[in-house]
């Protein structure tokens, strides 16, 4: 890749240039896009005219404020649908924005680089926010001075290996209800409740790379309910693999009794509560200065 040649090709004034765009979405699914009216190839991908999507003017500042711009896309069944929308499957996608000599694709510089923000969907088309690499730069940094932890299970900071085969399991689903009630035969092997808080994946079938939040692990006489706090926004059918995560409450008990991983807890469990902040000298001769938790 060439930004000089680029320049150069500017430079002469009667320009050959196009924009084209990359979007690859968390579960690594990749599309490519172009404004030029023939297919472009550069990096391993194909951008295509045909698929309708097309983006503002790019707008940059200084510091750190949001670099962003909008795309505009049609709605097409090879490409972004309404139902991948609508499951989230977009949310948070990469995007890289070049702008490329159509003739001389080595000729390109990119123009933008971040991630899709807020969509919206009306009369068959979209309309998609993007926001710049700046904009983590605005989210809230540092830790909270909390009781319980802070951490994500199974995270840098965590540290626990979630492929311990006592706290996940890969199983097919043999009962649905609304894609947020999922029952299984073949759990006995783990405590009730075990699964509350955690995580359901979605392993194969029409919602494979999807996920929710466990909101109940209940045990029944032949059959085991996990339920969601929301549905998954995709048809999930019997037979469907998916992966259950054991659940964390972020307790220190739970850390240190359930996972054994207390070493890592990253909450702080004996910082005093807000009634310690109003405590006063009692008269009934309990003020002897000794321990308030023996």
């Amino acid at each position: 890749m060439s930004a000089g040649d680029l320049q150069a090709h500017l430079a002469t004034g009667a320009t050959h240039v196009c924009h084209c765009w990359a979007l690859v979405r968390r579960d690594g699914v990749t599309f490519g896009f172009t404004d030029h009216d023939r297919p472009i190839r550069f990096e391993g991908m194909e951008f295509m005219p045909e698929r309708g999507l097309s983006a503002r003017a790019l707008a940059s500042t200084t510091g750190l404020s949001v670099n962003n711009t909008e795309a505009l896309g049609v709605l097409q069944s090879d490409a972004i649908t309404e139902a991948d929308i609508e499951a989230g499957r977009y949310d948070g996608a990469q995007v890289t924005t070049w702008l490329v000599q159509w003739d001389n694709p080595d000729a390109r510089q990119v123009r933008f680089a971040g991630t899709l923000g807020e969509i919206t969907r009306n009369s068959g088309g979209f309309q998609a926010e993007l926001r710049g690499l700046t904009d983590a730069l605005n989210q809230p940094q540092g830790r909270s001075y909390l009781t319980g932890c802070s951490a994500v299970l199974g995270d840098a900071r965590c540290r626990f290996d979630l492929t311990d085969p006592a706290f996940s399991v890969e199983i097919a689903v043999d009962a649905v209800a609304e894609a947020q009630v999922f029952q299984f035969a073949d759990l006995g092997l783990f405590n009730d409740r075990w699964f509350e808080g955690g995580m359901l994946e979605v392993l194969s079938g029409a919602a494979k790379g999807l996920n929710g939040v466990i909101k109940l692990d209940q045990a029944g006489q032949d059959m085991r309910a996990i339920t969601l706090w929301q549905p998954i926004q995709a048809s999930v059918g019997v037979g469907d693999q998916v992966r259950l995560i054991a659940g964390c409450d972020k307790r220190a008990e739970t850390c240190r009794e359930k996972f054994s991983n207390l070493i890592n807890f990253q909450g702080f469990p004996d910082t005093p509560g807000d009634d310690w902040l109003v405590n006063v000298p009692r008269s009934d001769g309990g003020n002897s200065g000794g321990s308030l938790t023996r």
